[in-house]
């Protein structure tokens, strides 16, 4: 196979948690040389969330983490001591790219600000990521994934109009956080390579969900034109389709307005359309109809299965779709054959399936060459290439350095 798109990009990952690993993650799976940097003794604090394999809590068994770091290479490095700092400077030398989600201040407070770094490397691109930017009155507010979702605007908007907003489960504003660091990574990375110099790139998740494409520029443009403020929609809409129960699941059908004739088609009765009160469904959605309706559709939906419900939908060019649970997405026919799970042995955790390429490059592809790395595994061979003999080694890691 040909050298992937990013073989010749060099990345140090001072990153934790969630955002900017998954942002180095996606370098490192199209080729980046990416070194992970963590905490001695500790590691990565995502190394102790879960899911485990077996419910063990074992920092090298992390699902997580393991999913968040392959094709890495990890050291260990305590950057509060001396010795810790300069190793990272020897490595700065050669690198492309500086990936840090630390607190703002704490990279200058450890003498690693960008000014220092730059003066080392002037073609580094150093990306900083944090809740609210590296500027403003919120610069020092912690943050979780539900605080980002709602100042950033989107969860207003979701949810059902008689009740909170609710966020969307689990670390859904972290990875797309991740996605636009990586991004805007590269965007400097190209910028750096026509200018001949590198530059620091300030990245706030609030602001990256306040323009991500998830119904907030809309919003925000609306407000603009019109002073009005959207509201969420309710749950049960008043036309012949939407989110639906059948016999296993869950299943989206959109079959109201005009798409109403492929409904009744899709169950066998095309008497309906002879029906004055439910051919009003084709012209204009009436709650009250569409209650009669469904007490039609639903039963036929509980007797089908979501795959059942999603061919017959098929069959009649109905726009549909099964609600799938992870057991059906690692046995879908369509990800398979398109190679998107990939099985990848870890010398800890053993051998899972992992989600696979993001999108497929036909010359220079995604591949998972290496499982994420177990804590300090790469300290010998990375410090070797900068001189530290076997007994430096030992002397920094009684230290603490390493």
């Amino acid at each position: 196979m040909a050298d992937q798109a990013l073989s010749d990009v060099k990345v140090l990952d001072l990153t934790w948690h969630i955002a900017g690993p998954y942002c180095t993650k996606l370098l490192a799976d199209f080729g980046a040389d990416v070194i992970k940097v963590e905490r001695p003794a500790e590691g990565d604090p995502s190394r102790r969330m879960g899911p485990f394999p077996g419910d063990d809590p074992h920092p090298e068994k992390s699902g997580l983490f393991l999913h968040l770091n392959t094709n890495k290479r990890g050291i260990t490095l305590n950057l509060k001591s001396a010795k810790g700092r300069n190793i990272l400077k020897e490595l700065i030398r050669n690198a492309d790219i500086l990936v840090e989600n630390f607190r703002p201040g704490v990279m200058a407070c450890l003498g690693l600000d960008y000014e220092t770094l730059a003066a080392i490397n002037p073609g580094l691109v150093m990306t900083s990521i944090s809740n609210f930017g590296q500027t403003g009155p919120y610069r020092d507010f912690k943050a979780t994934d539900i605080v980002e979702y709602a100042l950033g605007g989107p969860m207003f908007s979701t949810g059902i109009p008689e009740r909170e907003p609710l966020k969307l489960y689990n670390n859904v504003v972290a990875y797309q956080a991740g996605v636009l660091a990586a991004d805007a990574t590269m965007i400097a990375l190209y910028g750096r390579d026509i200018r001949g110099t590198g530059e620091q790139i300030d990245f706030s998740i609030m602001e990256a969900m306040a323009g991500h494409i998830d119904r907030t520029p809309t919003m925000r443009i609306m407000y603009q034109y019109t002073g009005d403020i959207n509201t969420r929609l309710p749950v049960t809409q008043a036309f012949a389709g939407g989110v639906l129960p059948c016999k296993d699941g869950y299943v989206t059908l959109l079959g109201g307005s005009i798409f109403f004739p492929k409904m009744v088609k899709m169950l066998g009765m095309p008497e309906l359309l002879q029906n004055p009160r439910f051919t009003s469904l084709v012209e204009q959605a009436k709650p009250e109809v569409a209650e009669e309706f469904f007490s039609i559709l639903l039963p036929w939906l509980l007797e089908r299965t979501k795959l059942e419900v999603w061919e017959a939908a098929q069959a009649v060019q109905m726009l549909s779709s099964p609600h799938y649970t992870p057991e059906d997405l690692v046995n879908d026919p369509h990800y398979n054959a398109r190679g998107f799970w990939v099985d990848i042995d870890h010398p800890v955790a053993g051998r899972f399936k992992f989600p696979g390429a993001p999108f497929i490059m036909s010359e220079t592809a995604w591949q998972i060459k290496t499982p994420a790395p177990t804590l300090g595994q790469h300290n010998a061979e990375i410090l070797n290439k900068l001189g530290y003999t076997g007994e430096d080694l030992v002397e920094l890691k009684q230290q603490g350095a390493i």
